[in-house]
């Protein structure tokens, strides 16, 4: 009987993150080192931008793009150097409101230290525990940092936190070939084809996916071995998240019970990182105590004339 009320519990949990959240983006490109490399890392920055200001509503105050040319240009606003991405993290820490959407993307070639891993920058480059200290004043926003670097698989354990996604294009640090990844995943964001369930929002989790399996038939169709494997830190948040704003709940009930459920989402995933501490009996009581509190506040939410 417990299984059967986990499992209904699980079907009436939403997959999108509620209403009232706006979008603030922050793309990196690193040095290239050759002139394909700059323009497939140009054709990735366009599609993610043209993504971000029409079809999720990012002012250009929440998105940043940051390349490797000295001076400004059509596509960026200034250098991808250590200093002006610490600069980017900042200026967007003042413009994040609790519950928002913050995209991180890099672009470029790197190497894995674990805490010292990198992507190539202009000048010294910055490693993955100092992202990690850029995006943790964050707490209270949705991070998805996506690291589309060759060798990023080291990022994820540096980054990973509840509540956070972290996806790298490679699984380890020592898949270091060319990347497709990020080309097919920045397609996937300015576009319909990834939206699995064609509901008109698209998740983190179905751009992930839709990349990962086009990567994989790109691989199969020219006959060669499969030498990056994406990997996304944790699945089910980046299912609920989804790109671009939508209106604010008018109804104050409606509004409250949509943060009452994000706060119980939250504690299933804290749950999450503490299931190697907890036997299997507590984990599972209290994982079923929490999404069966969940799908009552969906059901709430629903009578109240939200989550149509």
């Amino acid at each position: 009987m417990a299984s059967v009320i986990l499992l209904t519990a699980l079907l009436c949990v939403p997959t999108h993150t509620a209403e009232a959240q706006r979008t603030h983006v922050m793309i990196v490109a690193g040095l290239s080192g050759a002139p394909n490399f700059k323009a497939a890392f140009n054709t990735a920055i366009m599609a993610t931008r043209t993504a971000a200001r029409e079809r999720w509503g990012v002012s250009d105050s929440s998105l940043i793009v940051l390349t490797e040319d000295s001076l400004p240009t059509a596509l960026s606003q200034a250098r991808s150097t250590r200093e002006n991405i610490a600069s980017g993290f900042l200026r967007l820490s003042r413009r994040v409101q609790p519950g928002d959407v913050l995209l991180v993307l890099l672009l470029g070639h790197g190497s894995g230290e674990g805490p010292g891993s990198k992507v190539n920058l202009p000048g010294p480059d910055a490693t993955a525990a100092e992202y990690a200290s850029w995006i943790a004043p964050f707490a209270q926003q949705q991070v998805v940092f996506v690291n589309a670097a060759t060798g990023s698989g080291d990022f994820v354990p540096v980054l990973a936190k509840p509540g956070r996604v972290i996806i790298t294009a490679t699984r380890t640090a020592m898949e270091k070939n060319e990347s497709e990844f990020f080309g097919v995943f920045a397609r996937a964001l300015n576009s319909d084809e990834a939206d699995a369930d064609k509901d008109g929002r698209l998740s983190v989790l179905e751009a992930f996916r839709y990349a990962r399996a086009e990567v994989a038939k790109s691989y199969e169709r020219s006959n060669r071995l499969l030498t990056e494997h994406a990997v996304v830190s944790d699945s089910i948040v980046a299912g609920r998240i989804t790109f671009g704003s939508r209106a604010a709940a008018a109804n104050p009930r409606v509004a409250a019970l949509i943060a009452e459920r994000q706060a119980l989402e939250s504690q299933v995933a804290a749950l999450r990182t503490r299931k190697a501490n907890m036997t299997a009996d507590a984990y599972d009581a209290e994982l079923e105590r929490l999404l069966l509190a969940i799908a009552e506040k969906t059901q709430a939410i629903k009578a109240a004339g939200g989550d149509r």
